[in-house]
């Protein structure tokens, strides 16, 4: 949910290897393996089978490492389902300029919609994990910045952008109820006190097993602030009925929703108006993510 800093440093099996034999030589005798998908902000390895090594991809993303080996351990007792665990903190070295992580490895498949069961009994145990992690405690978090995009923090960073989408797709979407959707989202404000975020709700950070959703990843983003963004999952990923179960299961004020679908709509704009490069499969499935959320807002304004 945000433009990507470029890719600076060549990430593979090779680098891997060097810097675990020379700062974890107890593990040297593992095997290592990329893992496919390996994400954009981070490149993830298999290494024996209970471990994986995950290093940030691009500078921009260096910061997540600290974020995540200090507040992790703290979350994990407080939620119902396994996030990663970190085992060490790896350092610069072997050409490799950042801080990385060793986690333990976490069984499941990432979400798809071939491997979900029941879609919405997947999106009310989805609502029963974030119910969680806005429960725990929050005291000392990480506030939202330019280190994470700003998730957690006000839609109103990303206002010209957005504006800007708008403005290039005239005549290709509906720009009207777009802007509609946009207003009436910076209208509004989370009115409690901050609370946890995980910062990138989508299928990729999801694991199933059984069809079941068995872990949350990735908490790289993870901030204390709004949790809006963490639902515009809703509109991106969840068919109709799923979305309604996921809303009812969640239950936020109307304010929140509202901006949880202008983070999904600024996202799937500004890859459309070509604001970040993109394939033409994403490209395509953003536009379905304009239609979904302009429909829902159509359907709501009813």
């Amino acid at each position: 949910m945000s433009n990507k800093a470029e890719i600076t440093v060549e990430i593979d099996t090779a680098l891997v290897r060097r810097l675990i034999d020379t700062q974890f030589p107890q593990w040297a005798h593992l095997p290592i393996r990329k893992v496919e998908p390996g994400g954009w902000d981070n490149r993830t390895f298999l290494l024996g089978e209970a471990m994986s090594a995950r290093l940030p991809s691009a500078a921009g993303y260096a910061a997540q490492v600290t974020n995540e080996q200090h507040w992790l351990p703290r979350l994990a007792p407080q939620l119902p389902l396994p996030i990663p665990v970190p085992l060490a903190e790896g350092r610069p070295g072997e050409g490799y300029p950042w801080h990385w992580s060793i986690y333990g490895w976490l069984e499941g498949e990432t979400a798809t919609d071939g491997r979900i069961g029941d879609p919405a009994e997947f999106a009310v145990d989805l609502a029963g994990f974030l119910g969680a992690l806005h429960r725990a405690d929050a005291t000392g978090g990480p506030p939202a910045g330019p280190q994470n995009f700003f998730r957690g923090g006000a839609l109103a960073v990303y206002d010209d952008q957005t504006r800007e989408a708008i403005r290039l797709l005239d005549g290709r979407i509906d720009t009207k109820t777009a802007r509609a959707v946009w207003d009436e989202a910076l209208s509004t404000q989370w009115q409690h006190p901050p609370v946890w975020v995980h910062g990138d709700i989508a299928w990729g950070n999801l694991l199933v097993k059984d069809g079941k959703l068995a872990a949350v990843i990735d908490f790289g983003s993870s901030t204390v602030g709004d949790p809006a963004c963490d639902l515009a999952i809703a509109w991106s990923q969840f068919d109709r009925d799923s979305r309604r179960a996921f809303r009812t299961a969640l239950p936020l004020d109307a304010g929140t929703w509202a901006r949880g679908r202008a983070w999904a709509l600024w996202k799937a704009m500004i890859t459309v108006s070509g604001q970040i490069a993109r394939s033409a499969e994403e490209i395509a499935i953003s536009a379905r993510i304009i239609e979904t959320v302009l429909d829902d807002y159509r359907r709501e304004a009813c």
